[in-house]
């Protein structure tokens, strides 16, 4: 469980939230409330007490310049875990990681290199999981642009956001 002061680096998908509502709708204890779908491209990321803009300028010389096209084509589902990689998204995860190297993505759980994907559900108990993977796949594919990078903060009420870096320079 994240602790306040704990950040992440993260390309909303709005076009992702009916995935999230779909899985609710199954069991609505396997999505955390007041987190829009999203793909994180590094978290955690820096303690929020570190972020200055020092760090925002070295998060943003990272970026690639443009808009970036994805598309969420289908669900991978691990025990109680239903995510849909975002394959667009690795060299921009890639690029934050290499400008950040002491921030080891997931605390080193998923390996050095973990794929970038929205989660749809964790810990879903293994029906309900089969289920929010099914009814996953019916609704894919999804495309979207991302054109900036949202970076929160986790407080006492929640993810809030601290900046937002637009794509275009």
């Amino acid at each position: 469980m994240a602790r306040t002061g704990t950040t992440a680096v993260l390309a909303l998908l709005p076009q992702a939230e009916p995935l999230l509502r779909l899985a609710a709708a199954v069991d609505e204890s396997v999505v955390r409330p007041g987190v829009p779908a999203h793909a994180a491209l590094l978290y955690p990321w820096l303690p929020a007490d570190e972020v200055g803009e020092p760090e925002l300028h070295r998060l943003r010389a990272a970026l690639p310049p443009g808009p970036l096209p994805v598309t969420l084509a289908a669900p991978e589902r691990t025990a109680g875990f239903v995510g849909v990689p975002v394959p667009g998204l690795d060299r921009v995860a890639d690029a934050v990681r290499t400008a950040f190297p002491a921030q080891v993505p997931y605390g080193g759980r998923f390996g050095p290199r973990p794929p970038v994907h929205v989660t749809v559900a964790l810990d879903a108990p293994p029906r309900a999981a089969a289920a929010i993977c099914r009814r996953t796949a019916a609704e894919l594919p999804i495309t979207a642009v991302v054109d900036t990078v949202h970076v929160v903060g986790l407080t006492r009420t929640g993810w809030q956001g601290l900046a937002e870096l637009p794509l275009f320079r």
